[in-house]
């Protein structure tokens, strides 16, 4: 059946600024495709990673020149061998899943062979600032129960202090994004007192062996260091967990993958995303729903959201509007 794909660059502000170890962001540019057969429709999005040299200009280069494969039938099991991991064949990968529940009259979890996504509990993002600063975030952010603190590697004690004053009974995730130098297990120890539960990427990916032999007290989560199923080896022993985003391992389909071998190595799993939209989140919670934690605030961090996006209440995500993807 023959289909037509069409992509754009979106852009959306964020809500303030976005504080990470790495700089500040105040915009998102996503890519959002667009795929048409059979007469129905459905889109994809996803956010270019940045660390990894991704632009949006790049990532909608790269869904174009696939556009002739995929008009010609090419599937989503395809797509792992037409484009590499990364956003482009995320955008992709998302598109087809709705598109191929929407010409079989069916839902994408159902053809997943998963049960139907139900509300689950989202982490909420407290950017990098001063102890006082994110202190300050954290009241304003008091009915989220879930709270992920962006960390630097200097002075981290200090600012999970004060956050743990300012939310006494919320539940706490640290993200260090490859800050950590020197003892890995005597800084994680540091934070312990203060109810941390997983501590997200404490080395630069790429340098994972500085965490042999570590025996932190609280679990480490390779975030930066697992983008795919081809990274499992090098991180079992080092990681307890890892964390999951569509736009690192190239799409749902690829996630899936991703999960089951994860957990028959020991790991926990963590589901995250890029500053995105609803669009980008919906795929996601199909791997959430299964997931110890998860990490999908992307939309509460920008100022507008999709037309049609999906309901947060008090750190509950719930399920996407067949509307939007479905």
């Amino acid at each position: 059946m023959a289909r037509t794909v069409s992509a754009v660059i979106e852009r959306f502000p964020v809500a303030g600024v976005f504080n990470i170890a790495r700089g500040a962001k105040r915009h998102v540019d996503v890519v959002t495709v667009h795929i048409a057969s059979g007469g129905m429709s459905a889109c994809g999005e996803a956010t270019p990673i940045y660390y990894h040299g991704e632009t949006a200009q790049g990532v909608l280069a790269q869904v174009n020149a696939a556009a002739d494969a995929l008009a010609a039938g090419a599937s989503r099991h395809d797509l792992l061998r037409i484009l590499p991991r990364g956003a482009a064949r995320n955008a992709l990968d998302s598109a087809l899943w709705s598109l191929e529940a929407r010409l079989a009259g069916t839902t994408p979890w159902m053809l997943a062979g998963l049960p139907a996504p139900a509300p689950i509990l989202s982490a909420y993002t407290i950017s990098l600032d001063d102890p006082a600063e994110m202190a300050a975030a954290v009241r304003a952010a008091c009915r989220y129960p879930l709270l992920k603190l962006k960390l630097d590697g200097q002075g981290d004690a200090d600012r999970v202090a004060a956050v743990r004053r300012a939310a006494p009974n919320a539940r706490l995730i640290a993200d260090a994004n490859e800050s950590w130098t020197g003892d890995i297990a005597a800084q994680a120890a540091a934070l312990l007192p203060f109810g941390v539960e997983l501590i997200e990427q404490p080395v630069k990916a790429g340098e994972d062996h500085l965490l042999d032999g570590v025996r932190a007290p609280i679990p480490l989560c390779a975030d930066e260091s697992c983008q795919d199923r081809t990274d499992l080896p090098r991180l079992i022993g080092r990681y307890q967990a890892i964390n999951i985003k569509l736009d690192k391992c190239g799409g749902l389909t690829e996630a899936l993958s991703l999960a089951a071998e994860a957990r028959a190595a020991g790991l926990d799993i963590m589901t995250g995303c890029m500053l995105c939209t609803s669009l980008g989140i919906a795929p996601a919670m199909l791997i959430a729903n299964r997931s110890r934690w998860a990490d999908l605030d992307g939309p509460l961090l920008l100022a507008r959201d999709r037309s049609q996006p999906i309901r947060f209440e008090n750190g509950l995500i719930h399920p996407p509007p067949p509307e939007l993807w479905g």
